[in-house]
């Protein structure tokens, strides 16, 4: 059936939480309100409030007593209201949930999951538009999962709660309700970790993930009409850890990559992904790796018309392409 995005991942909590009574959501206003995007509407009244809970207005504590009953066997999933909120609780996520395993010498696990909406272009301005991947990307021990499509949603939000280690789990807020898509009714699985090739080409290659996803395949395919080239698209699905076999099997086959995010440019995920490039497909490349980002300012600007310049489009991505097959 066709879902949404903010639908699957729902109907993912859901099935999660009838399946194993140990899987509790805790964040702000997701009980009766059911969250400020309403992704966890109607799951208390079905659940009930003891495993559907308001939180106090202390992202520290969220992820705090999350951290907790997940050492007590629990299958905590915590909610940060919005991404650019998630700063108080990240002495929780990296010392803490991140370092269980190894600090325990494997005996303790961590297993939770943090959902957080990121991203722009819903007018949010500084305090609700920022991208959060690179920063977190950078700590070993915590997986960061990004899905692009309601199929992938579903089944990597089940994937995260089951997994025995902390997840955090990136919802594009834009995409919620804008990308739509066909998710079975029946069972089904997406592992963390492993990337997917959206569109199959063979004369470049774009790696991203997200809504930006979205803007890569209508890039493509202008690509196509207009020039006649086929652009492949690699959806990562998962930033760490990277699936490093995918990335270069499809750059060794087109000998060009562009890896985009909306994420600022210095210091993003993408300089990782052309770095991974330049180390292991050097003698494929047909031309430089590059990067297509956001800008390097502070925030992203409330005034309508500047985020519109701060927000990459399909046109952006399009003169790059073919710029790209220019070499």
């Amino acid at each position: 059936m066709e879902m949404t995005l903010l639908e699957a991942i729902r109907a993912g909590l859901d099935e999660a939480m009838a399946a194993d009574e140990r899987v509790f959501i805790f964040g702000e206003d997701v009980g009766k309100r059911g969250g400020v995007f309403r992704v966890t509407e109607g799951l208390a009244d079905k659940y009930g409030e003891a495993r559907v809970m308001d939180s106090p207005l202390a992202e520290s504590i969220i992820v705090g007593a999350s951290i907790g009953a997940a050492c007590y066997g629990l299958r905590p999933v915590a909610e940060i209201q919005f991404a650019d909120f998630i700063w108080p609780a990240t002495n929780q996520i990296v010392s803490e949930a991140a370092r269980m395993r190894y600090r325990s010498n494997g005996v303790w696990g961590c297993p939770m999951v943090i959902r957080a909406p990121y991203g722009g272009g819903i007018h949010g301005a500084l305090y609700h538009s920022q991208s959060i991947e690179a920063f977190f990307a950078h700590v070993p021990g915590l997986k960061v999962v990004a899905p692009s499509t309601p199929y992938d949603a579903k089944a990597l939000i089940k994937a995260a709660i089951a997994d025995p280690d902390p997840v955090l789990f990136l919802e594009h807020k834009k995409a919620y309700r804008l990308i739509k898509g066909e998710v079975p009714e029946e069972a089904y699985e997406v592992p963390i970790g492993k990337a997917e090739v959206k569109r199959a080409g063979s004369d470049l290659t774009i790696i991203t993930f997200g809504l930006m996803l979205h803007y890569a395949l209508e890039a493509a395919e202008k690509l196509a009409s207009s020039a006649g080239l086929q652009a492949e698209v690699v959806d990562l699905r998962t930033i760490r850890p990277l699936d490093t076999a995918t990335i270069l099997q499809s750059v060794r086959k087109t000998g060009k990559a562009l890896i985009i995010h909306e994420d600022g440019l210095t210091g993003g995920i993408g300089g990782e992904i052309a770095a991974l490039v330049a180390e292991h497909a050097f003698e494929y490349l047909d031309g430089p790796v590059m990067r297509l980002a956001g800008p390097d300012i502070p925030a992203m600007p409330f005034a309508a018309s500047l985020e519109h310049e701060y927000l990459l489009s399909v046109d952006d991505i399009l003169d790059k392409l073919q710029a790209i097959a220019a070499y």
